[in-house]
């Protein structure tokens, strides 16, 4: 994926572009590890709005919460060769060796894995490479511009 830029004027076109991008990543999949994306940006941003749009792209049917306390949560999906989606909240990590405990090392090297993690840029020295970034900024009470790195 390239360099893109996005304007969201809802919630409900922040959740479309989740679904787009799912659906883009279903039917490009050929790595050899899985599809990390990181989500940044400030509280209220539209990070979980665009993970219930993308989780639905991947027929996801379970209602998408940000998991603030818990910090990670596992779907399972059968698509494209896709075996779980992991949707992570770092808001509370201090300290990037804190998700160890998750098992993260593992989960990204599993190519049928899709990981999708919110304030990411707080784990961002342990992520790979090849890491799909979205900066989301505000730009009016309900209009977003994401950015795609």
């Amino acid at each position: 994926m390239k360099n893109k830029t996005f304007l969201s004027l809802s919630s409900s076109q922040t959740k479309g572009l989740g679904k787009k991008i799912a659906r883009d990543i279903l039917s490009n999949h050929f790595q050899k590890k899985a599809v990390v994306i990181g989500l940044k940006g400030d509280l209220g941003g539209g990070k979980t709005t665009f993970v219930q749009g993308f989780a639905l792209g991947l027929g996801i049917k379970e209602k998408i919460v940000s998991p603030t306390f818990v910090i990670l949560k596992v779907f399972d999906i059968k698509k494209a060769g896709f075996q779980k989606f992991y949707h992570l909240d770092c808001y509370r990590i201090e300290n990037p060796e804190d998700v160890s405990i998750l098992e993260l090392k593992e989960i990204i090297s599993k190519s049928q894995n899709i990981v999708v993690i919110e304030w990411a840029e707080k784990i961002k020295k342990i992520l790979p490479q090849n890491t799909i970034w979205l900066k989301f900024d505000f730009k009016g009470a309900n209009e977003r511009k994401i950015e795609m790195e």
